[in-house]
């Protein structure tokens, strides 16, 4: 058998206050003070990840304890060190390979400079990350009845990793697809990439813009604040947000009952799998990241996979394919914690029609 872990990280210093009682009480600046000199930590147990084949593994939930926005501020090569601390200790747990979580799966070239130095095997989980972002987009499009072939789909961060090969998957599916990021070379790069195709092709710095006509939205940027604001999202208007942090306020919740936001990469794992850790998900859901972690281990593929800032369509159809092998299933849509239900889907329809 060959085993996995899966890196994570506090996205703010009230995460850790859940499990360190001395930080309720302390600034934020010096919390995060202190997790620069903590070394990795264990999380927890995962047991009973088994294939339709009958192949099994399992491993376990190892922390990098930084918050996002310490990725964010500190010096690249303190991230990466932490990083590689962490990997080299889920090694010595006994881990053949390990997937990373959030922004350890940014810094360092995207997994690149970690791979150089640890001997385990390292993944981002992107490939299936992508895989399942756009088979659900496409999904919920269908359930809300959205018609495709005229759509305006935007994607948020589409000169990443992510967004790219999003971009690729996505254009044959629409009428006109929005690449929207920070810099203007970037997406031209992308646009080239896509070349002639059935869809009109945009790029935008506009965020704002972008978001307002769209129809669809993808979002996977790599930004610590969020992005997406009640008040830019047109009636009827879908959004899968892959990013961790969200990039989709929680105020869209709370003002908009006629559009839907469904969290990526929601996958059921096979067997009776258990975290033993409550990371937001129902028991025995996983992110499609994790997801491709074990994978990786049911199918003895002990190697860097899905590495550095541009990934591979051959790659992302090949997780794919092996997912389905090992019965690996998109889950149920969920949406800030709640699970998608068939009156919120009716209440959307019957309210796009006002959709523009």
């Amino acid at each position: 058998m060959k085993r996995f872990a899966f890196m994570m990280h506090a996205l703010d210093t009230g995460d850790v206050a859940l499990n360190y009682r001395m930080a309720r009480y302390r600034a934020d600046r010096l919390v995060e003070a202190l997790l620069v000199r903590m070394g990795p930590r264990p999380i927890s147990d995962i047991t009973g990840v088994r294939s339709i084949t009958g192949a099994e593994t399992e491993g376990w939930f190892v922390g990098c304890m930084l918050t996002s926005r310490q990725f964010i501020e500190l010096d690249e090569r303190v991230a990466v060190r932490k990083i590689v601390e962490t990997a080299q200790f889920a090694q010595e747990m006994g881990a053949d390979i390990i997937g990373l979580g959030a922004f350890t799966a940014v810094v360092g070239n995207g997994g690149v400079d970690l791979a150089r130095e640890v001997d385990i095997a390292v993944t981002t989980g992107n490939s299936y990350t992508v895989a399942t972002a756009v088979e659900g987009s496409l999904k919920a499009a269908a359930m809300i009845e959205v018609d495709l072939a005229e759509a305006t789909a935007t994607i948020l961060g589409a000169s990443g990793s992510i967004g790219r090969v999003c971009a690729h998957l996505l254009r044959g599916h629409v009428g006109k697809l929005v690449l929207a990021a920070r810099t203007r070379e970037a997406l031209e790069q992308v646009a080239a990439e896509l070349g002639e195709g059935s869809a009109d092709v945009e790029i935008s710095t506009d965020i704002e813009s972008a978001v307002r006509q769209a129809d669809l939205i993808v979002a996977v940027t790599s930004s610590v604040d969020v992005i997406i604001e009640p008040e830019m999202l047109k009636p009827g208007a879908i959004v899968c947000d892959v990013s961790r942090p969200r990039d989709v306020s929680v105020r869209v919740a709370e003002k908009r009952d006629d559009v839907l936001v469904i969290e990526g990469g929601a996958v059921a794992p096979p067997g009776d799998v258990n975290f033993n850790f409550n990371f937001g998900f129902p028991p025995g859901l996983a992110y499609a990241c994790m997801a491709e972690t074990m994978i990786l281990a049911l199918e003895e593929r002990i190697e860097n996979y899905s590495l550095g800032k541009e990934l591979e369509l051959a790659k992302v159809r090949e997780i794919s394919e092996l997912a389905i092998k090992h019965g690996f299933k998109l889950a149920g849509f969920r949406s800030f914690e709640r699970a998608v239900d068939e009156q919120m889907i009716e209440q959307i329809k019957a309210k796009a029609g006002n959709r523009e």
